[in-house]
This record gives structure tokens, C-alpha cells and sequence, in this order.
């Protein structure tokens, strides 16, 4: 995490946590055995469990300001996160309840999930969301889009054959080709930079609610346990097949708005490169993986379906708040923000 500091806590969980991680990597934390995760009535939204998850999988991604990068294996801190991720997986399969699906037909099964989706922020967002909307949607989204690829990319070493090439395929494209202004995660940037937004990644993390914070933790659930490997698969070919319209949407609803082609690309690059991803998701990906390893075939399933279920979750919380007239955000004092991130009320 490249932000100034380590968010604010939202309960004992997180709390805890931060607690640990501010000490030495080889001190015992003796809060952390303390804690029992299975307490958290509604994990899939609650913001303690989903912050303290979120800043325990970080440690795998850029680190946290200020804090030894050796946690990332501290045994303790391991430990608690294990804990976590158990309530937060067995939420998801509560959610999500078993697929039968044959494997053969699980690229078309996957298709006709896409299709039954109904949009409902990316309609709003594009025909009526206002300005501060757009760019609360935008700090929601930058807990992802600032790592965009990089949760998916765990999977590739432990896929093979014709999975894996199509895997690098799609991260190939997500990474910029070759040229890195080009990467998502920078053209992401570039949007909340035209929004007048902190393009610094980590910076709202304060203000995203654990709705959203889950939609994040799902990949890297999925993404850091070779067991879910095809949970991994399912969720990017999910990813894919349902992009291309939200994100035309998106880029409409900003045009509207009055924005120029700087702020959109990264909207509209999406509308073009996934397009192409679609096939290769559910053909290439999915379909070779499926083939390969027949029994992975119920994951890939979880892993679509879970991805459509959370963000749903978000989209709804969202809406929810835009309609009563309220923020969506988290409220956070200016002192608990990183510097630049505190623009949107």
C-alpha cells in the first residue's frame, strides 16, 4: 500500500490487527489468538472483518506504510488471517450454494449467468448518477482498479496447458502489452486523476465501505489458495463476460458529464479489449481447465457466481445510499485520510 498510513480501525477485529502489525514480526500477538472472527453476524459486508482482511492480504500485495514487510509470514498474523478467511469463505458458499453443472457445458453455463445480470449501477451511473457520484463510484472501484490483474496472476503457476496460456493471454493485455501507460491499473489512474481524485494507491481504502472491501478479498481469496484455482479461473472469465457493457455505460455516463477521452480511456479500453477476453475467458480459460481437470469444474462455478453475488452486494449499498440522499462512503475524519483522498464528503 502506498499510502501515508494504515487506515483507521472499524472494530476489535481490525483493531487488533493494526495492533500487531505495528510490532515487531517476531513478538507473539497474543490479541490476535484472542479473537474469534466466527462472532461477525454478516461477514460478506461487515467493514471490521473486511478491513482487517483487506490489510492482512495487502501484506501479499504492496505491503503497509510503516510496517515490517516480514508480517507477511508472521505466524500469528497468518493464523488470523486463516480465521478470517474461513468465516468469509464459508459466507460465500452459503451465499453461493453448489453447481452440478456438467464440465462440458460450463462455458455455457458461465454465459448464460452473464446474461441474466441486470445492471442496475451502470445504468444509473450512466443516465443519472451526478458528478459526486461518479466519483464516489470511482474510489470504490480504485480499492481493485489500482491492482487490477494482479490477484488473478497467483493462479498462473498453478495452472497448465492451455488454461495458463490463455490466463497469460488476458493478464498480458491487462498489463499494457508491453507498454506500461497502457496498463489498467495506469488508465485507471488517469480517471481519477481527470475526476480530481488521489490517483495514490491505497489512499481511499479509509472510506470503502466492507460491501466493497469484500468484492477485492474474493479475488485475492480466491487468487492466493491453489486449492481455488478454479474459483480463480471462474471469477476473471466472469470478470470478462460481464465487462464490456458496464463499461460502455460508464464511459457514456462521464462523456456525459462533460468528460474528455483521458478521463474515459480506461472505460473505453475496456469496451474493446474485453471483447476479445470473452471468448478467450470461457473458451480457452475455462473451457481448458474444465477439460483438463474435470473435478475443478463446481469452483469455476462458485467462483462466476460469487464474484455476480458480491457485487451485487456493493452495487446495491451504493444505490441505496445515492437514493436516500447520503454518501456511500465511510465516514473518516480528514486527519485519517491520506493526503489529497479527503475531495469527496
Amino acid at each position: 500500500m502506498s499510502a501515508t498510513k494504515v487506515p483507521a480501525a472499524r472494530g476489535p477485529l481490525s483493531a487488533a490487527l493494526i495492533d500487531a502489525l505495528r510490532g515487531p514480526a517476531d513478538a507473539p500477538a497474543e490479541r490476535l489468538a484472542a479473537l474469534e472472527p466466527g462472532n461477525v453476524h454478516v461477514p460478506l459486508v461487515d467493514d471490521d472483518l473486511q478491513l482487517a482482511l483487506y490489510l492482512a492480504y495487502e501484506l501479499s500485495y504492496r505491503g503497509l506504510p510503516g510496517i515490517d514487510p516480514a508480517h507477511e509470514w508472521n505466524p500469528d498474523v497468518v493464523r488470523f488471517r486463516v480465521g478470517l478467511e474461513r468465516r468469509f469463505e464459508a459466507a460465500i458458499r452459503e451465499l453461493v450454494p453448489p453447481d452440478d453443472t456438467a464440465p462440458n457445458d460450463v462455458p455455457t453455463a458461465l454465459r448464460a449467468l452473464a446474461r441474466d445480470g441486470d445492471g442496475a449501477l451502470s445504468r444509473f451511473l450512466e443516465r443519472n448518477a451526478d458528478l459526486e457520484m461518479f466519483r464516489e463510484f470511482a474510489i470504490h472501484r480504485s480499492a481493485y482498479h489500482l491492482k487490477e490483474a494482479d490477484p488473478h496472476s497467483f493462479a498462473i503457476p498453478r495452472l497448465r496447458g492451455a488454461s495458463k496460456v490463455a490466463l497469460v493471454e488476458i493478464q498480458a493485455d491487462e498489463y499494457g502489452g508491453g507498454d506500461a501507460s497502457w496498463m489498467h491499473a495506469a488508465l485507471f489512474a488517469q480517471a481519477l486523476r481527470g475526476l480530481g481524485l488521489d490517483d495514490t494507491y491505497g489512499a481511499y481504502v479509509p472510506r470503502i465501505p466492507g460491501s466493497t472491501l469484500a468484492t477485492v478479498n474474493l479475488m485475492s481469496l480466491f487468487g492466493l489458495h491453489r486449492r481455488l484455482r478454479g474459483a480463480a479461473v471462474g471469477h476473471l472469465a466472469m470478470f470478462e463476460l460481464t465487462s464490456t457493457l458496464p463499461n460502455r455505460r460508464y464511459g457514456n455516463g462521464l462523456r456525459r458529464l462533460g468528460f474528455d477521452e483521458a478521463t474515459t480511456r480506461f472505460f473505453d479500453e475496456h469496451v474493446e479489449a474485453d471483447a476479445v477476453h470473452e471468448a478467450i475467458a470461457a473458451n480457452d480459460l475455462v473451457g481448458g481447465l474444465v477439460a483438463d481437470e474435470p473435478a475443478l469444474a463446481p469452483d469455476v462455478l462458485l467462483g462466476a457466481r460469487a464474484l455476480l453475488a458480491l457485487d451485487d452486494l456493493a452495487a446495491a449499498a451504493m444505490l441505496e445510499a445515492w437514493r436516500a440522499g447520503r454518501s456511500s462512503l465511510v465516514p473518516t475524519p480528514a486527519a485519517d485520510v491520506a493526503e489529497g483522498a479527503g475531495r469527496v464528503a
